[in-house]
């Protein structure tokens, strides 16, 4: 139902909308203006409603009633909007069920899911404006390991929880991690069978380019913050390939461990991260002349390294230590470790650099990590294998 606009005394900039409320006994519906704030009930706006929606002037002006029917009418605008107006989901792929989970991470609880369509997405990446989500359906093995070969990416509207489009990459190519580079705002999908990062224009749907990597398994990406630079890494290689992203070439390829995994960049791009899966280790690369710089000592094997956005601590999951280490990356050494449930997988940081929220695929929990005293906060329930994770935030 359209506003209708006599009632709204206030004009455009001081109504959130008309809802409508049918009056028990009186057999018809009035509307009127629910205000942004309403710190009291003045006369005009009860002479409003008594002359124009034309009700009895004592029911109107009671003490008790009129709040009433404002609260009601308030209630009713909310929970008309969309749900995902003005709102900032936590994403998780839940590859064990094959659904994207819609997190809120203020009420800590997983609202929705939604079916990918495939199996199995393992990473996830959310549109700049929050409307969309981006599923790589990677298949049902992990990395360097004999299973299908994903060749799809599933378009999730995060608003109507359907899956709206499908990036059809042509054959086999296990697609895994994606990231929008924020320059070109184009979106870079890491395809192993094809070593190369897959570029998808995300208004058309269709390949617009790739870069190779000129090695096997590069299953995570990192993106420079300008947009020029990308680094993967390269799980069975034990390498990190040095992208050059306008220019669609490899610069050069870093060799680390006999086996690496996932790969984190620096806030101000000085330095890449990447865990040594053969020792407790956690190799840093010095992004000025692309060659190992240190290696800092872990707990345990790491998995992952994700900055805090004051550049001082890295957060690193240790898939087989149920801990989370944290390291001063002043100092380069581990400050604080954290117990968490079993098999933390990946990291994400809130923007404001206050919690830090840990899949844990095994337990099927999402760890909300508080950054100002690194203590679990709380648990939050999400899907079976619960791995990556994104921001939507939408306006």
């Amino acid at each position: 139902m359209g506003c209708r606009s006599d009632f709204c005394e206030g004009g455009p900039s001081h109504v959130i909308s008309c809802a409508p409320y049918l009056i028990a006994g009186l057999g018809r519906a009035i509307y009127f203006p629910v205000r942004k704030s309403v710190d009291r009930i003045d006369s005009q706006f009860c002479d409003t409603l008594v002359t124009r929606a034309g009700l009895p002037e004592i029911l109107m002006k009671s003490h008790f009633l009129l709040p009433l029917l404002l609260t009601l009418a308030m209630s009713y605008a909310s929970q008309s909007r969309p749900a995902s107006a003005g709102k900032e989901w936590l994403l998780a792929a839940n590859k064990g069920e094959h659904t994207l989970g819609l997190i809120d991470p203020s009420a800590g609880r997983q609202l929705a899911t939604v079916d990918v369509g495939g199996v199995t997405g393992h990473e996830v990446i959310a549109s700049p404006d929050g409307r969309l989500a981006y599923v790589p359906i990677y298949g049902n093995s992990g990395v360097g390991l004999p299973g299908t070969d994903g060749s799809t990416l599933a378009v999730i509207d995060i608003a109507s929880r359907k899956v709206i489009g499908n990036v059809d990459f042509g054959h086999g190519v296990r697609p895994h991690c994606p990231l929008i580079n924020p320059k070109d705002k184009l979106l870079y999908v890491t395809t192993e069978i094809d070593q190369a990062v897959t570029i998808i224009d995300p208004a058309t749907l269709k390949v617009v380019g790739k870069v190779p990597t000129g090695t096997s398994e590069s299953h995570m990406l990192a993106i420079a913050h300008d947009g020029r630079r990308g680094y993967t890494a390269n799980v069975g290689p034990g390498s990190v390939s040095v992208l050059d992203l306008e220019g669609r070439k490899t610069i050069t390829t870093i060799p680390v461990a006999s086996k690496i995994q996932r790969v984190g960049i620096s806030v101000d791009d000085r330095l890449v991260f990447t865990a040594d899966q053969a020792k407790p280790q956690m190799a840093v690369i010095d992004t000025a002349t692309n060659k190992l710089k240190t290696w800092v000592s872990l707990p345990a094997v790491g998995y992952g390294a994700t900055p805090t956005p004051d550049g001082h601590w890295l957060v690193v999951p240790l898939r087989d230590g149920k801990q989370v280490a944290v390291i001063d990356l002043g100092s380069m050494k581990v400050a604080h470790t954290i117990d968490v449930p079993a098999n933390p997988q990946e990291v994400l940081v809130s923007r404001d650099g206050g919690k830090a929220y840990v899949s844990c695929d095994a337990s099927q929990k999402v760890a909300v990590i508080r950054t100002s005293d690194w203590t679990v906060e709380k648990l939050i329930d999400a899907g079976r294998g619960v791995d990556g994770l994104a921001w939507a935030a939408s306006n």
